[in-house]
């Protein structure tokens, strides 16, 4: 299976869950973005690492891991989102020590955490990016309000709740035909509603793997 090499467009706020975020991941090399619902930690987390003038006055958790595996000689080389099950995302980091490649299972969230401050690339392979991925329509406003998104997350730290990682639609569309589903993603992504695209689009892929 070839991989696919992504990018971060971004984080959105939900506006239908509370305390819940979706991080927007570009195809590199293609139109298609791969939504996914994350916690407002990790949220916070991932936003601080790609803000680069931002310095907490102690390590975050990921920070901490980053200090605690380079004093060890161990390197993140790169993270692959390597599987989707009933809308939940599986990861993989690949880490090496004395030329030794070792694989580590972790949540999407951590992985990409990890792999910005290592600046280690990110891939997912082709058959879920064609499975999960959606198009957005051109908009030249997106990087104002891709900046505007990630300066609201970083500027309101208190708001933070705890949230586990998850991106299972759970009952709430099952009542739904799969062509109101199609109609349904296709409003949510007009209205920049990540979070809840991606719920819609897990129960149609659940519906049609």
């Amino acid at each position: 299976m070839s991989l696919v090499k992504l990018s971060i467009k971004g984080i959105s706020y939900s506006q239908t869950q509370n305390g819940a975020y979706a991080l927007i991941l570009n195809e590199v090399d293609g139109e298609r973005k791969l939504p996914i619902v994350i916690g407002a930690f990790e949220a916070q987390s991932i936003a601080i690492a790609l803000e680069k003038e931002i310095k907490p006055p102690r390590p975050l958790t990921h920070d901490l891991f980053k200090n605690f595996a380079e004093r060890f000689d161990i390197t993140i080389k790169q993270v692959i989102i390597h599987k989707l099950v009933d809308g939940v995302f599986y990861s993989s980091i690949i880490c090496e020590r004395d030329k030794i490649e070792e694989i580590i299972d972790a949540r999407t969230s951590d992985a990409i955490a990890l792999a910005l401050r290592f600046n280690a690339p990110i891939f997912t392979y082709k058959n879920i990016l064609d499975k999960a991925g959606i198009y957005l329509k051109a908009n030249p406003s997106d990087a104002n309000k891709d900046s505007q998104e990630l300066d609201d997350v970083l500027s309101n730290p208190d708001t933070f709740g705890r949230e586990e990682e998850s991106n299972q639609s759970g009952n709430t569309y099952s009542k739904h035909s799969l062509q109101e589903l199609n109609e349904l993603l296709d409003q949510a992504v007009t209205h920049e509603d990540y979070e809840k695209a991606a719920k819609i689009r897990d129960e149609i892929s659940k519906r049609e793997s």
